[in-house]
């Protein structure tokens, strides 16, 4: 879904919400709305989500109701297992750790 909420993000982020959990890779948009707002990216393990789901402790429908599972919603959590991905200036690990591989194989 981060695809699709990417001509959403920038709007949410700058709005005032400081982080985002997903799975995906963002666009350059999304990253500088990031860079702008000091706000962060969290990638969490997919396929995992019944594990996960066991950290949230409250879920606030923030919008897009009719989306049903992928709507935005503000959670509070604990002892989430998240890495952040892309730091909030930017720093995208979806970018550094390809490269480092990449460099690593050689």
């Amino acid at each position: 879904t981060s695809y699709r909420m990417d001509a959403y993000a920038p709007t949410l982020l700058r709005l005032g919400e400081l982080g985002m959990i997903g799975k995906g890779k963002r666009s350059p948009a999304v990253v500088e709305a990031m860079r702008e707002t000091g706000a962060v990216y969290f990638g969490a393990i997919g396929g995992a989500g019944a594990l996960l789901s066991q950290c949230v402790k409250s879920a606030q429908l923030i919008c897009y109701e009719d989306l049903g599972a992928e709507a935005v919603r503000r959670l509070e959590a604990e002892n989430l297992p998240l890495t952040v991905v892309i730091d909030s200036q930017g720093n995208n690990l979806y970018e550094t750790g390809r490269a480092a591989y990449l460099e690593q194989r050689r």
